[in-house]
């Protein structure tokens, strides 16, 4: 699994510029969810190679409540979660007594601890830390988030003995389709799960759990392997039906992250909430494949029925991929009929097409509708090609495709999706202008071209004075 980095410290440290720097842009994915308030953000983080999850905690004041504050308690709970915490001080301000007061909780926690001095900008490092070692917390890191200084050796350092989430520990048995259930507490999960795991023709593996953070549920139906990703609780075989149910965000976002398809269960006696869009959302930013579960669809009324429909189209357009399945996972109604799409967005995930099929595409695409002008020029799109799978990216190639508009690129994917027959997958459009083929030419010119070259031009420029001088004389 991908590592979790939480970062804490006093308010205006410089954590959320570190957290914009880490997911490289400011419209991060904000978890809004029950026990969690704005003060902590989630977010997907890349430096380099280094992938990882990080969590954003409101600051921590210091004040007369001290460290059982609930902003505090937010913070603290970030800890629990992540594997790596950063704890955050200003190198301007010097050591605080907030400061202090942290560093002797996170002392007392058995996480791995580091220690960053931010905005040491025009500082001598070694002077101004000399005094954080106070806080023991060992040598600290020093950085300048807002002009990422030293932000990239500081991932590569604490990430050095982390193992890389892309490597998969292979245990001999072949797990298929790697299915995570998300969703929000209390909208069925657990009993989905137990349902999936528990109908007739159902095979579950008595294996032990991997060495990641999740567990995941090898199973097979209808001789097709599965493997169920739990985020809710699960153990092993002997407690799946246990109903309390735990919510962690970020083992929900691992979970997505590491499934081939996400089944994202919705409580249809609530209709769609805020909370099931931010889920959703997260989906979307993974890439990967979706269905979606309307649960507890039994027992409800034709006019309560028809409201949920229509509030499915109105704020669910926008993955009108997806496939949508109404279901009973207590009753099991509809449950058995969530693998035909599962299995289908599966196979749309790993679709791969010749650039010539594609390329065929296109042009089928451009004589229907040509692009639009842009500054006076027609923009031309010349050749497609795979770009990847997982989801399925085709990469077209052409003149100023920085300025395909919005409604252009729309037409095109929903154009590809169409002949690909894609589904429950979202994919991907992306451009590249073809480079100018005179440039850099004059480096690719032998000494003896270039010579040859330079004479040339000393012979022209001798025939202009020439000439020059002729109609002077004149």
């Amino acid at each position: 699994m991908k590592p979790v980095i939480a970062l804490v410290g006093r308010p205006n440290v410089g954590k959320s510029t570190l957290f914009n720097r880490f997911t490289r842009t400011r419209d991060a994915l904000v978890a809004d969810l029950p026990g969690l308030t704005r003060d902590r953000q989630y977010g997907e983080g890349r430096i380099g190679e280094h992938k990882f999850i990080v969590i954003d905690t409101g600051g921590i004041s210091g004040g007369e409540e001290g460290i059982d504050s609930h902003m505090a308690d937010q913070s603290m709970q970030a800890v629990e979660e992540a594997n790596i915490v950063l704890f955050m001080v200003d190198a301007q301000a010097g050591v605080t007594p907030a400061d202090e007061t942290l560093a002797r909780e996170l002392r007392a926690t058995a996480k791995n601890i580091k220690l960053i001095v931010n905005k040491i900008d025009g500082m001598d490092f070694d002077v101004v830390t000399a005094d954080f070692f106070s806080l023991g917390l060992g040598k600290p890191y020093g950085i300048a988030a807002a002009h990422n200084r030293g932000v990239t050796a500081l991932i590569d350092d604490v990430l050095a003995d982390v193992a890389d989430p892309d490597d998969v520990v292979d245990d001999g048995v072949d797990k298929g389709i790697k299915i995570a259930a998300v969703g929000r507490p209390n909208v069925g999960k657990s009993t989905l799960i137990n349902r999936m795991l528990g109908e007739d023709r159902v095979v579950v593996f008595d294996m032990p759990g991997t060495t990641r953070d999740s567990v995941y549920i090898p199973y097979e139906r209808d001789g097709q392997t599965y493997t169920l990703i739990d985020t809710a609780g699960v153990r092993r075989r002997g407690k799946i039906f246990e109903t309390v149910e735990k919510f962690s965000v970020i083992k929900t976002l691992q979970a997505i992250q590491d499934a081939n398809v996400a089944v994202l269960v919705l409580d249809a006696r609530e209709s769609i909430v805020e909370q099931d869009l931010h889920i959703l959302g997260f989906v979307l930013e993974t890439g990967r494949s979706m269905v979606i579960a309307i649960n507890k669809w039994d027992g409800m009324d034709a006019e309560a029925k028809a409201q949920v429909k229509s509030d499915i189209e109105r704020r669910l357009g926008f993955v009108n991929f997806a496939k949508i399945h109404f279901i009973s996972a207590l009753h099991g109604t509809g449950v058995g009929n969530l693998y035909k799409s599962i299995n289908k967005a599966y196979e749309s995930s790993k679709k791969s097409l010749s650039a010539n099929f594609l390329t065929k595409i296109l042009e089928d695409a451009i004589s229907d509708h040509q692009p639009p002008m842009s500054h006076g020029r027609r923009i031309k799109l010349r050749y497609a090609h795979m770009g990847g799978s997982n989801p399925p990216t085709v990469i077209i190639h052409g003149n100023q495709t920085s300025n395909v508009p919005h409604s252009y690129r729309r037409y095109l994917e929903n154009t590809f999706r169409r002949v690909m027959d894609l589904e429950g997958t979202p994919m991907r459009v992306e451009f590249k202008s073809g480079d100018n083929p005179f440039a850099g030419r004059r480096n690719q010119l032998t000494p003896r071209q270039l010579e040859h070259k330079r004479r040339i031009m000393e012979i022209s420029d001798k025939k202009k004075r020439s000439l020059k001088k002729k109609k002077t004389r004149k």
